[in-house]
């Protein structure tokens, strides 16, 4: 079961940044914390994320640190929103807040996907097949909690501030029947929909360009509004999430996306290879002899 009191996406970050403005100071942890008349253990929760700071905390912090007025606010603000619920708090008995919450910030999500639809494009029922044969042991009951939890995140391509989402698919994931070829259908009706919104762009990387540059796996980049905030490139595998965060690996990865766009279908081609891909599935197949 997820550990509903892991640290969220804000309070590392926020503990990174003062981690860094100290080390921008010039200060040591011995010596910062001597300076504000604490014990370094206390300083050393706040900066690896163990404790929560009160707003109050890192004001005290930044003025030791000095720098500008601007950084001391916003984090001073990270602060307190580091204490808000979000909807992913509902749901911390089937998963981790970390990529929702990642997701629910992000002003910008590029995602790169070879073996299926990307949860915020499912629909349910294609949804439902992919739970059902990726988590086998589950009763049915948290099958369809995870269920819920994953129709409620596409709510955030909906809002008013939602974010732009690209999105480029490798052309096995539109030909693979997942629930079956009427699942697939309305899959695939589902994107040709998603795809007439503004802020969402759909292509397809088709099977005739041979070698690519997403040939070493699907990733998801994400873009953040604030000064203070680090883009962020996810991975997912067997082996759990892994969230990169260092500046020149993010950056490649934004790089290697772009090359991806490149070599793919533009959107114009792509809606239509998905509309001719929908009807192959529609089409009654021989049984194999």
């Amino acid at each position: 079961m997820p550990n509903a009191q892991s640290p969220t996406v804000r309070h590392r970050r926020l503990a990174r940044q003062l981690r860094q403005q100290r080390e921008k100071a010039g200060l040591t942890m011995e010596g910062a914390a001597a300076a504000l008349g604490w014990s370094r253990p206390k300083l050393l929760r706040f900066e690896t994320a163990k404790t929560r700071p009160k707003p109050s905390d890192v004001e005290e912090i930044l003025d030791l640190y000095g720098g500008h007025e601007a950084v001391k606010l916003a984090l001073m603000q990270l602060a307190r929103d580091i204490r808000k619920r979000g909807w992913w708090s509902a749901f911390n008995d089937v998963l981790t807040g970390s990529f929702a919450e990642l997701e629910d910030d992000a002003i910008t999500i590029r995602s790169w996907q070879v073996q299926f639809i990307p949860g915020l494009l499912q629909t349910s029922d294609y949804a439902l097949a992919l739970i059902r044969i990726l988590t086998p042991e589950d009763s049915e009951d948290v099958l369809l909690r995870r269920l819920q939890a994953r129709m409620a995140r596409r709510a955030i391509l909906e809002r008013e501030n939602a974010p732009s989402y690209a999105v480029v698919l490798d052309e096995s994931v539109l030909r693979r029947a997942v629930g079956g070829a009427q699942v697939m259908v309305r899959q695939l009706e589902a994107l040709v929909n998603a795809s007439a919104k503004p802020n969402i762009s759909i292509r397809v990387m088709p099977i005739s360009v041979g070698e690519h540059a997403g040939m070493d796996g699907p990733f998801v980049a994400l873009s953040f509004a604030g000064e203070l905030d680090q883009d962020v490139v996810y991975l997912e595998g067997m082996g759990g999430e892994i969230y990169v965060e260092d500046v020149g690996q993010v950056a490649r990865g934004n790089v290697r996306f772009d090359r991806i766009c490149e070599q793919a279908l533009s959107e114009e081609d792509s809606l239509a290879l998905i509309v001719d891909i929908a009807r192959e599935h529609q089409q009654p197949h021989e049984p194999p002899r």
